[in-house]
């Protein structure tokens, strides 16, 4: 959707995005602040989180967290929110028509939440129950068991729910009266943001109840290779569930980013991709994926699928095969000219939407306020060059970082075969 992105900072220290969408018949909402479980003492994990169920709750205008949420969404609007390692949005969909209201209705439930012991008690089994459907997702379990052992920071969901008991509603407050301050808020507004509506908003944000506070920084979290695989045994699992992960000791800058982009598209995003297109050809897996993704001091390249034990070592051979061709270059550039187009198309569908629009931002912006021009990413994708990819991957291999985590029916013997067979990947990326 055509759209137009300016920052705006206000008089008591928050700072966000507008996103102008003409004719928007919608608006979306997202409030962030730093506040994610890096905060709290291991043993008190779940405080945000609990914190973020009871937030969008009773407050000073509602006192029953059913009349606030029947308030919110009597004309259809829409109000959620999310907890990770970093940080917690608020977020919220609405009708042009009743932005105002919905918005002073968010704001409201941040700046003036009453935190009540009978909703804390509701809400501690609402998430109990969250935790324990997670508990049984088998990438979340493999990808939070890895994430821990590479030395970020990282709770599996069982072991999340086995700490639920150490946190109190007081911890909940403390969290809060913390972390919800306006130096520590950031937002990203997008719909039909007229001069007007500009002006209402800030007004609107302004007026919010929060006392000033400080930003906080990122964790200074520090990677480190495995000694051994990540093996998670389960009888009850026919298949394994796997992820290679590498690792770089800084942070991709914006031409590396673009290229690992096509990396994804070349490697595992298409039923032609070089991986997952051989591996569908040869009869071994039905889908895999990839990606990269940044914490503040390091960068990480992934690759992950579900497949049958006896079909493993040969998915692995292939990995490694066209990860290496990768590293000698041997990449054909018609192929690089369809992972363009194929990469451009799926970025200009990423943003159909008002909600999507703004989520091209959010992502980037909450975590190191960087501003992405979304009109300038087609042409970047363009100029990578095949060099670029080369060294975009080789570099991801440099630093000797990674390894491999396995969920299922597995053993560390067979853990281990199969993490001998990838070994050669940080080999031949140096």
């Amino acid at each position: 959707m055509k759209h137009t992105a300016e920052e705006i900072t206000l008089k008591n220290g928050a700072k966000g995005l507008l996103i102008h969408v003409a004719d928007a018949t919608v608006m979306n909402v997202y409030i962030n602040f730093r506040a994610g479980e890096y905060l709290v003492p291991r043993e008190k994990w779940e405080t945000p989180h609990l914190m973020e169920h009871i937030l969008l709750g009773a407050n000073d205008e509602y006192p029953r967290a059913r009349d606030f949420q029947a308030e919110v969404e009597k004309n259809g609007a829409y109000s959620n929110a999310s907890t990770d390692v970093y940080d917690i949005v608020y977020e919220l969909e609405c009708a042009d028509f009743e932005w105002e209201r919905v918005t002073r209705l968010l704001r409201t439930a941040i700046d003036k939440p009453l935190f009540l012991q009978e909703e804390f008690d509701a809400e501690f089994g609402n998430v109990r129950e969250e935790l324990a459907a997670r508990a049984n997702n088998h990438y979340r379990q493999l990808g939070a068991s890895s994430r821990k052992a590479y030395g970020l920071v990282s709770e599996t969901d069982k072991e999340r729910l086995a700490l639920m008991d150490n946190v109190t509603l007081d911890d909940v407050r403390e969290h809060y009266r913390r972390t919800h301050t306006t130096d520590n808020m950031r937002f990203v507004i997008a719909g039909n943001i007229t001069p007007s509506r500009k002006q209402k908003i800030s007004d609107i944000l302004e007026e919010i109840q929060l006392p000033r506070g400080e930003r906080f920084i990122m964790p200074d979290e520090v990677v480190r290779t495995l000694k051994k695989p990540v093996c998670i045994p389960n009888e009850t699992v026919d298949t394994l569930y796997f992820y290679i992960d590498t690792f770089m000791n800084r942070r991709l800058e914006e031409h590396e980013l673009d290229a690992l982009s096509l990396v994804n598209a070349l490697l595992t995003e298409t039923l032609y991709s070089k991986i997952l297109g051989t591996a569908r050809e040869r009869g071994l897996v039905y889908g895999m994926n990839s990606g990269f993704q940044q914490v503040k001091l390091s960068s990480n390249l992934w690759f992950g699928s579900q497949v049958s034990v006896a079909n493993a070592p040969a998915l692995f051979d292939i990995i490694t095969e066209q990860l290496g061709n990768l590293f000698r270059g041997e990449l054909a550039e018609a192929d690089i000219a369809a992972a363009q187009a194929y990469a451009i198309g799926r970025y200009q569908r990423s943003a159909q939407t008002v909600a999507s629009t703004a989520g091209g931002y959010t992502g980037r912006y909450f975590f190191d306020e960087y501003i992405d021009d979304y009109y300038a990413v087609p042409e970047r994708i363009r100029a990578v060059t095949k060099q670029d990819i080369i060294d975009a991957t080789r570099a991801m291999f440099t630093d000797g970082i990674g390894g491999l985590g396995v969920y299922g029916s597995v053993n560390p013997k067979l853990a281990n075969e199969l993490n001998e067979q990838i070994a050669v990947l940080w080999q031949q990326g140096v």
